[in-house]
């Protein structure tokens, strides 16, 4: 039996590259490899996202009246804090392209100050997401659960939200607290709203000049609002209690779901941030110790910044879909 083996001919070659497939490096192609599979599963949640949205169209919350909040300052300044963390990010990717520049160049200072204030713009993105999953979940205004899991919001009649806590009537009540040779056990108590839906009710009663805003748009893409005698037998009738910012099971800026979203979406994208960030630090202190000198190439260099660029593009839809439509 021959046991040569067949060569391939030389004409008409299918495959020319060798260990470097599209003239690139193994470890820049697992690289493409691993940012092809995430935009995959990105695309799938944020696929599930608009698919919810739609079905729930009619109730779904509004940004421009979800994040309204900036540091330091009281007001309503819809969506000014999300475009700058926004901005931050993309600068971010401007700074890295330098750096990935400088080290084709083989300039070595210049990639440590362009990676420097890569990892800076990323960690003030990570912070101020923090901080604004901070404000989501401590809330604003409040608003009442309905029995059947609905919010009721309160407004003025000129249409600007109401704080619970701005009109609620203090009730004076007296606490028991169970022990165990009462035969009452609990692993433990959940922490309780700043007031309950008693002293909101009475303080609403009290006040003529509010009304009740369900979740529900009109025909005009506007929250319904009832009239002064529909909002006192809507919260009489259907109020069940008090809701306080938001989490997974409740949320007083409208349907859970909302905030089901909010929180993963926003979470997977920011561990995505902070992992590059992580990322970052090691290849830059690589940089400052020669790491990348000695051996002649800062490709390490370019194979963070292709994923840090994919995160930054990932933002741009979560942000568009999330924050814009």
């Amino acid at each position: 039996m021959d046991d040569t083996v067949a060569k391939p001919s030389t004409d008409n070659k299918t495959w020319d590259g060798n260990n470097k497939p599209l003239n690139a490096s193994y470890g820049k192609m697992m690289m493409w490899f691993f940012i092809v599979s995430d935009a995959i599963t990105f695309s799938g949640f944020l696929g599930a996202y608009g698919f919810s949205r739609y079905k729930f169209i009619d109730s779904w919350p509004i940004a421009d009246e979800v994040f309204t909040h900036i540091p330091f300052i009281h007001g309503n300044f819809p969506m000014y804090y999300v475009a700058f963390m926004t901005f931050v990010l993309i600068f971010s990717s401007v700074t890295m392209v330098l750096a990935v520049d400088a080290g084709h160049h083989m300039k070595k200072n210049k990639v440590i100050v362009y990676l420097f204030l890569t990892i800076i713009g990323g960690a003030i993105f990570v912070g101020s997401q923090a901080w604004e999953w901070g404000t989501f979940i401590k809330g604003s205004y409040g608003a009442v659960e309905t029995k059947g899991g609905k919010i009721l919001q309160f407004v003025k009649a000129d249409g600007s939200r109401v704080a619970v806590g701005d009109f609620a009537i203090s009730i004076h009540s007296e606490r028991i607290q169970q022990k165990s040779n009462n035969g009452i056990w609990y692993q433990s108590e959940g922490a309780g709203t700043s007031v309950s839906l008693a002293e909101v009710t009475k303080g609403f009663l009290a006040d003529e000049s509010i009304l009740i805003r369900t979740q529900y748009l009109d025909e005009h893409g506007k929250r319904t609002v009832l009239s002064r005698a529909e909002s006192i037998v809507k919260l009489k009738a259907d109020g069940r209690d008090i809701v306080e910012g938001a989490n997974l099971k409740h949320n007083e800026y409208g349907t859970p779901l909302f905030a089901d979203f909010f929180f993963f979406i926003t979470g997977f994208h920011g561990f995505h941030v902070f992992s590059g960030i992580i990322f970052n630090i090691i290849v830059f202190f690589n940089v400052i110790i020669g790491t990348y000198e000695r051996r002649g190439s800062y490709e390490m260099v370019e194979k963070v910044g292709l994923y840090w660029h994919f995160v930054d593009l990932v933002w741009v839809f979560v942000f568009t879909v999330f924050y814009l439509i």
